[in-house]
């Protein structure tokens, strides 16, 4: 059974691997670990992003229509020719078509800007779709002003969840490649853009300049501001209003924004150009064949046995140190994606130890039913729960021993046939073992009709006394109803019970193939010999001194003095239930 679970087990891991079966799981964790990486330990940044955003104080210092903001869009391109910026991307969308009748001369103003740009650093205009997915253009002569290549879509994938963390430029149709705004600036770059998860990891949030600033700064003839600010830096510009182009990242990018209200677009381009320009670029994804391999490697955790401490711990030291290993990989760029390996093995302890507790419950019951009859309940409790000692020899313990015998057996078996003896007995036993076992005693011998209990072992009694006169008080008033119950003409059934307490030697006795679970002392003679002495001295039960002494309730005893028993001294003793 162990082996066929096991296979299930494997096949069950290398399928959850192969499959990519906690891709979404692993992705919210990535989030996590790019969330800790920023406010611990950001990844460097020798190439960073400058960002100029069109906020509400822009929009209300420049009033016209967006759409009519060439002679400004001119004036913010000449202005950064001065700061001598590595490249510039606009992340916002321009005319597809002439606004020349609306207003004379605004398309030759920002043809002019975009080719005193296009001679002084690189330039990359924004192309967008419309809610159908169709290319929506850009006027021609903007385009041609700008120059070949300087056109890229402001798209990037996202994941089922709507998140962005991934950059592809095969986005198109079918999975071909587009060039977009991100990966166009990176060429102008240098640096050719490949595919990967964004490296949320690496630089701080960002902050941006206002559109009007820079503005500001361009008409005071102020240079020193905007080499600051720009040169030698890649330049985004791009909306950061409240409820414009907004994105759901794995991160807040935004020094001004709370968490959770989404990041402005041009934000997101910004971090992809991080990743694209610095040193070691995007993240790079662990092959899957590595995740099942260690997923399958995961589930050899099954062999490492049963019990719940080194489950436990194996399973804390796996969960810390994949994810140990997971984060100091990201450091790294690169992704592993743990939860697959991690649920593989957390899945083999847990079902390693749950199958074996299980294989156990059905040994413990299947050594019940074969061997509850052999024994006492609360021998058979300590068999199972491996408290018993299988080794010949004892223990020393306080204990009250009772034997009990039916008076007139011989005479009454005369008449009997030996199926009808076997009969009367087991209904005899029936009952008063039942007693016995109810008041906490554990029955270790039946000896023809008589019958050898121990009350303090195994299981240990508040008082063992006490519980040993309550089982033969209850054995006697069993018997009574036997014989109220009993036919007219029916031979009444009478009993003797001896009781007596002292220190044993409690455990097994006999041979290593064979042998029973008893109590050997003085305290057992002297009990059964009082049982023998119960006709004689006219008591069904009769206890010893060292009993009484340890009963509450010593009224319905009746002090006999020193009763003699053969081969032992007189033994001071009480009688209960006189004949």
């Amino acid at each position: 059974m162990r082996r066929v679970f096991f296979l299930l087990l494997l096949s069950f891991a290398v399928l959850l691997g192969a499959m990519r079966g906690t891709d979404s799981f692993d992705l919210r964790l990535l989030d996590l670990q790019f969330s800790v990486l920023r406010d611990w330990q950001p990844r460097p940044v020798t190439v960073d992003v400058a960002v100029v955003g069109i906020d509400e104080d822009t929009v209300r210092a420049l009033p016209e229509p967006m759409a009519l903001w060439h002679p400004h869009l001119a004036r913010f391109l000449t202005a950064l020719v001065a700061a001598r910026p590595a490249a510039v991307g606009l992340d916002i969308v321009l005319p597809e078509r002439s606004y020349d009748a609306v207003v004379a001369g605004h398309d030759g103003i920002l043809l002019r800007g975009l080719l005193e740009a296009r001679r002084a650093y690189p330039v990359v205009l924004a192309q967008t779709v419309d809610p159908t997915g169709t290319p929506r253009a850009i006027h021609r002569p903007f385009l041609a002003a700008a120059g070949d290549g300087a056109a890229g879509y402001a798209l990037l994938a996202t994941d089922s969840d709507g998140v962005v963390r991934r950059f592809d430029e095969r986005l198109g149709t079918g999975g071909e490649p587009v060039a977009t705004l991100a990966g166009q600036l990176a060429r102008r770059l240098g640096a050719e853009p490949g595919s990967g998860l964004i490296d949320y990891g690496r630089g701080r949030v960002f902050d941006y300049v206002p559109l009007q600033q820079v503005l500001a700064w361009a008409d005071a003839g102020d240079q020193a501001a905007l080499e600051r600010a720009f040169r030698g830096r890649p330049v985004l510009l791009g909306v950061v209003l409240p409820y414009e182009d907004r994105q759901r990242l794995p991160v807040q990018l935004a020094s001004w924004e709370e968490a959770g209200t989404g990041v402005p677009g041009v934000l997101l381009h910004a971090q992809v150009l991080r990743s694209l320009l610095n040193d070691g670029g995007l993240i790079r994804q662990v092959p899957v064949a590595v995740v099942t391999v260690m997923s399958a490697a995961a589930a050899l955790l099954w062999f490492l046995g049963s019990g719940v401490l080194a489950p436990a711990a194996a399973g804390g030291t796996l969960v810390a140190g994949l994810l140990l290993l997971s984060t100091l990989l990201l450091l790294q760029g690169i992704h592993l994606p743990v939860l697959a390996p991690m649920s593989a093995g957390l899945l083999a302890l847990g079902g390693r130890a749950g199958l074996e507790a299980a294989l156990k419950l059905r040994e413990r019951r299947r050594l019940r039913g074969v061997f509850s009859g052999y024994v006492s309940p609360g021998v058979m409790q300590q068999i199972i729960d491996g408290r018993l000692r299988a080794e010949l020899g004892g223990e020393r313990r306080f204990v009250c021993v009772l034997f009990s015998d039916i008076r007139g057996y011989t005479t009454r078996s005369e008449g009997m046939s030996p199926e009808e003896i076997v009969g009367f007995l087991n209904r005899y036993f029936e009952a008063m073992v039942g007693l016995i076992h109810d008041r906490g005693g554990t029955v270790t011998s039946f000896m023809g009709d008589g019958i050898m209990a121990v009350f303090g072992a195994p299981n240990a009694l508040e008082n063992p006394c006490a519980a040993a006169f309550a089982a033969g008080r209850d054995m006697l008033d069993r018997v009574a109803q036997f014989n109220a119950e009993a036919v007219a003409g029916a031979q009444p059934l009478d009993i003797g019970v001896g009781l007596h307490a002292g220190h044993a030697v409690v455990g097994h006795v006999g041979s290593s193939t064979r042998h029973d679970y008893t109590a050997i002392g003085d305290v057992t003679n002297v009990a059964s010999r009082l049982e023998g002495a119960t006709k004689e001295a006219g008591y069904r039960l009769v206890c010893s001194a060292e009993v009484a002494a340890l009963l509450d309730d010593r009224s319905p005893l009746v002090p006999l003095g020193p009763v003699s028993i053969k081969g032992h001294s007189p033994v001071e003793a009480h009688g209960f239930d006189r004949v």
